[in-house]
């Protein structure tokens, strides 16, 4: 299936499908045990022992807003694993696609507040169950029950081959089955290179619908040979002119930015006492799905999905903070109010 050639670029992308009976979203990737400590780790204290993943904290905030969400991944045979399913299965995320890998540990990762705005994240996931990620594996998961949207991000294939094989194979599958798909870029350095990156992000271009992005990772998905990066509006043009429907760029304290065919539309972040920026992307896209799957229009996507990571960020976790559909109001509330 690797070789299968990619849509016409420019085509018509296909419309979100509301079929009944078909779970809202599918994602996969790695999910890791994670251990947060109170200060530098050379100095013990205490941990928090948690669980971590771009894509299943996505699914836990999409879960969290009375979605129908299922994740696929590998877990090591080990009470790390253990924990990993449990907590997914207790926030409402159905994980019968996970497989559990007897011969591969679960991933690591530890974080460190070194500064009041700085944290350290080390990571161990190396040889990990979750970067062994088989093609079968989230090839089966997907077709039992193909969604309406797919999510991707741009870790997974950064892991190993064949986590970048079993991405890979899933989008044309995608395609056929009439499933939108979403790719937020989510680069890390740490993992691969930029130019590593972008032959492979590119390569996924003319299967993506709805591409996330933050201002300085866009430039990963444009064509070779752009030269100097152009203005932020003439990028998202370009990708917009190679079929995507709609380019979001992720501006953190800023807010966020949707193009489309329509045009351009900013929408800028709530105030909010800053505890823990770690998982805001994640939330903001657990927030724009969620409002284009309840049919929003481009502004109603940018609103629930800069509520959803103010909500992160005034929040210490990955996840712990994504609110519920009943909290999304709550931002609007005057500082002392007391809900009963």
């Amino acid at each position: 299936m690797t070789g299968q050639p990619a849509p016409e670029a420019g085509a018509v992308r296909p419309r979100l499908p509301g079929q009944p009976g078909r779970p809202d979203v599918f994602t996969f990737g790695e999910t890791m045990v994670a251990l947060r400590g109170s200060g530098p780790l050379k100095l013990g204290g205490t941990l928090q022992v948690s669980i971590a993943g771009a894509e299943s904290n996505v699914a836990i905030g999409l879960a969290r807003l009375g979605h129908d969400v299922r994740w696929a991944g590998a877990v090591g045979a080990d009470e790390a694993g253990q924990l990993v399913l449990r907590t997914l299965r207790a926030e409402g995320v159905d994980v019968s696609g996970a497989s559990t890998d007897p011969e591969a540990p679960t991933g690591l990762l530890w974080s460190e507040p070194r500064l009041p705005d700085v944290t350290r994240v080390h990571y161990y996931r190396a040889g990990s169950a979750g970067s062994r990620l088989a093609a079968d594996l989230i090839r089966g998961a997907f077709s039992a029950a193909p969604p309406r949207v797919l999510h991707l991000t741009g870790i997974t294939p950064s892991l190993s081959p064949t986590a970048r094989r079993a991405a890979r194979q899933i989008l044309p599958l995608a395609r056929e089955c009439g499933s939108l798909v979403c790719l937020d870029v989510n680069f890390r350095a740490r993992l691969w290179t930029a130019a590593e990156a972008a032959a492979v992000l590119r390569a996924w271009v003319p299967f993506v619908d709805v591409l996330i992005a933050s201002d300085d990772e866009l430039p990963l998905c444009l064509p070779e040979g752009e030269g100097e990066r152009p203005p932020l509006a003439a990028q998202a043009g370009l990708l917009l002119d190679l079929g995507i429907g709609e380019v979001v760029v992720k501006l953190g304290a800023e807010g966020a930015t949707a193009f489309t065919r329509g045009g351009r539309l900013h929408r800028p972040a709530p105030s909010v006492r800053a505890v823990d920026a770690v998982g805001a992307g994640d939330a903001f896209v657990a927030g724009y799905l969620s409002a284009l799957l309840d049919g929003e229009a481009p502004a109603g996507r940018l609103g629930r999905g800069v509520t959803t990571g103010a909500f992160a960020v005034a929040s210490a976790g990955d996840w712990e903070g994504a609110p519920t559909r009943a909290e999304l109001g709550m931002l609007d509330a005057p500082p002392g109010t007391v809900v009963r």
